[in-house]
């Protein structure tokens, strides 16, 4: 196997240059231990914050405050705030998030494709078909 991460020929400095800095973009915005898995944990609903903190199990209050910020100076969630009584406040993912599907389906059967690889088992996960 070779050792490049491209498909055709070696790239130059330049564009070598170029994808070190747009992956680098992508690892500030989507990066680290819990942003993707907030992500994930509101695909299938919106959550106020003690929901997101039971379902990302091991995130700290303090953390999860952070990352929610982060992820909505990014575009990537909304803050709902419902003035009534109690105040209520939900997280929801918006359009901009829907750019991360390729994103995730790809870090899931890797992860399944390296999870069975480092426990030694043969079977390669199914891939997504692509155009």
């Amino acid at each position: 196997m070779a050792n490049r991460l491209t498909d055709g020929e070696r790239p130059s400095e330049k564009e070598c240059n170029a994808a070190l800095t747009a992956v680098g973009d992508a690892l500030y915005a989507i990066g680290g231990k819990w942003k993707l898995p907030i992500i994930i944990a509101l695909l299938d609903n919106n959550r106020r914050f003690n929901e997101l903190q039971r379902t990302v199990k091991g995130i700290s209050a303090r953390v999860l405050s952070h990352e929610l910020k982060q992820l909505e100076l990014n575009g990537f969630i909304k803050r709902n705030v419902y003035t009534g009584t109690p105040v209520v406040v939900e997280y929801e993912l918006t359009e901009y998030s829907n750019t991360l599907g390729d994103v995730l389906n790809a870090l899931r059967i890797w992860g399944l494709m390296h999870r069975n690889k480092i426990l030694g088992k043969d079977a390669a996960p199914a891939t997504a078909d692509h155009h």
